[in-house]
């Protein structure tokens, strides 16, 4: 038994309230706890004395006998060897209590627990591929779920009709036992009812005391203009059902838009490539471009070269999230022609030698002429 004065041990005040007193437990627990100190036998009584100052003034019983007799009111009960009312073998204060919320995730759980909660059903995900154009426009599916829902017959309670299942008379309903290892409270799942905290002796025979029977559910589910692959729709508990009556969980569509022939989209906007033969990109002149909503005419200004971008204000995808509406964007690229007639390939002829050769021709094909010429100085300044 500790002779200093408990208040002392603790460094709280006479009139300190409970809470105090266990906050300042817990903080002098945590640095004299002999995991903490490494076999020091001097700090190791410390920590006996702060455990013993807190299992007196945590009680308002042995406190208040502690206030009005001093150590002596429980010499009497310590020399008998009594652990009651007035030792310090029984009650007295569990070091999971106190230390519960810190330890609980190591060791399996906190503190005293309550009845046994069911277990919340699972969380579904659902792969739903669709097209660009439904992607954009948006769409009703019909989605065929096969999942875990709520037994009719017993209601998702597990037991036969006209019964109901019984309290685990080893862990009392808690679902959990507990295990003591020094200062320590190991908690573990019973192994009698297997951590519910309530046995089923007469079972359903449609779910056999699950309380969940499999079934394949039809949801009519919504997809909003403008998704795009990698978004996730979140419906609310129409995931797996809960045990013996908790909550379901939520099903989770993950869109996944396919590739489009003619557009490649990022964001909110589309691309595409259009071709141009090489006389209308030359002459200049008016194309016809795909859209998501049909065709459009777009003005192709003369001398146009390959890799030109026009962009279409609006004709975009609308967003999902902002309602701001992307553009299209088309690149030109010109069209050799292919299958001359002799003709066709004798006009091209004329056309080429009418050009000239050397400077003369450069104002008609400037990029060719500044590329071998950026070609020529690469070599001479490989020579030099």
């Amino acid at each position: 038994m500790a002779t200093q004065d408990f208040y002392q041990i603790l460094e709280v005040s006479k009139d300190a309230s409970e809470r105090d007193i266990k906050k300042a437990y817990k903080r002098m627990a945590m640095k004299y706890h002999p995991d903490r100190t490494k076999g020091d036998k001097e700090l190791e009584l410390k920590f006996k004395e702060i455990k013993q100052a807190y299992e007196v003034l945590s009680d308002p019983q042995k406190r208040q006998m502690y206030d009005q007799y001093g150590h002596e009111a429980f010499e009497q009960a310590r020399q008998g060897g009594g652990h009651g009312a007035g030792g310090f073998g029984g009650g007295g204060a569990d070091f999971a209590d106190i230390f519960g919320d810190v330890f609980g995730d190591i060791f399996g759980g906190g503190g005293r627990r309550g009845q046994a909660r069911a277990q919340r059903g699972a969380d579904l995900r659902y792969n739903l591929e669709m097209s660009l154009e439904d992607a954009v426009r948006g769409k009703n599916v019909e989605l065929q779920i096969p999942t875990l829902v709520e037994c009719e017959d017993c209601d998702g309670s597990g037991a036969k009709k006209g019964s109901k299942p019984e309290t685990c008379s080893h862990c009392h309903g808690a679902g959990q036992i507990q295990m003591r290892q020094g200062f320590f409270a190991v908690q573990q799942a019973c192994p009698h009812c297997r951590g519910k905290g309530k046995i089923i002796k007469d079972p359903c025979r449609s779910c056999h005391g699950q309380g969940r029977v499999e079934k394949t559910k039809t949801l009519n589910v919504k997809i909003p203009a403008g998704v795009d692959t990698g978004d996730r729709i979140r419906l609310a508990n129409e995931g797996e059902a809960g045990e013996h009556g908790a909550p379901a969980g939520d099903l989770y569509v993950q869109v996944h838009v396919r590739e489009h022939p003619i557009f490649a989209r990022d964001g909110n906007n589309l691309f595409c490539e259009v071709p141009v033969s090489f006389t209308k990109a030359a002459l200049g002149g008016d194309i016809e471009v795909p859209t998501l909503e049909g065709k459009v005419k777009l003005k192709v200004p003369k001398e146009t070269q390959t890799g030109k971008h026009f962009r279409l204000r609006g004709k975009g995808v609308k967003s999902v999230r902002t309602g701001a509406t992307g553009d299209l964007i088309c690149k030109v690229v010109i069209e050799t022609p292919v299958n001359l007639s002799a003709k066709q390939r004798e006009m091209l002829e004329e056309l080429e030698n009418s050009m000239g050769e050397g400077d003369e021709a450069a104002k008609f094909r400037p990029k060719e002429k500044g590329f071998f010429d950026g070609v020529k100085q690469f070599f001479d300044d490989l020579r030099s």
